[in-house]
């Protein structure tokens, strides 16, 4: 065989050859207003902007973002498990509570079914970030230290991260809307800030 039919041979037998995708893992949100862009574009969202960033970074995940507007903790128990089932996310991040706080809802029952949240997803194989809120001051100290606190526990409990993720944001009132409850445009690359710092660690 000459030293070109062999060339030729080598050549078609590499061009054959096909190098596998790089498989994307999926990070799963689940959460409310807060997460779902609410009075902006979806582009504008944190969560919009945490797939730019990791993309910039070079992580290979595509993220699913499961978050309604004014969801409560008990609305996010009962889908989770069809989310899980359906996306089989790598790293879910929890982000509920508020809607729950804002009405007053037992504090043993936000922390129950946060809880349960948490374990379906670390159960399905998922690493979980839990992101907390602060309830305005108007609800009263005890109720509103007896919420900060379900987050703190839930971290130490289920040994996940937790941050808050309004930091730097929350106690700016230019940075929200008029209605003094859900952050503007501008906010969203500071939230993403916060949640990046934990996020990292979680991510391969």
């Amino acid at each position: 065989m000459s030293v070109f039919i062999r060339q030729i041979l080598l050549a078609l037998l590499l061009s054959s050859i096909t190098l596998p995708a790089i498989a994307e893992k999926t990070i799963l949100v689940i959460g409310d207003s807060l997460s779902s862009a609410y009075g902006m574009t979806t582009d504008e969202g944190w969560v919009a902007l945490l797939v730019k960033k990791l993309q910039e970074n070079h992580y290979h995940y595509q993220v699913i973002n499961d978050s309604i507007s004014g969801d409560t903790t008990s609305n996010g128990l009962a889908r989770l498990p069809a989310a899980l089932d359906k996306y089989n996310p790598a790293i879910t991040i929890i982000e509920l509570g508020g809607n729950d706080g804002l009405r007053g809802i037992p504090v043993n029952v936000i922390e129950k079914n946060l809880n349960k949240m948490i374990v379906a997803a670390v159960d399905n194989g998922s690493k979980v970030l839990l992101l907390a809120v602060r309830l305005p001051p108007n609800y009263g100290p005890e109720y509103t230290s007896a919420f900060q606190q379900v987050y703190t526990n839930l971290a130490a409990k289920n040994k996940v991260p937790t941050i808050q993720m309004l930091a730097k944001v929350d106690m700016n009132k230019q940075y929200f809307q008029a209605d003094g409850i859900h952050p503007i445009a501008a906010a969203q690359p500071l939230i993403l800030n916060n949640i990046w710092t934990k996020l990292v660690p979680l991510l391969e």
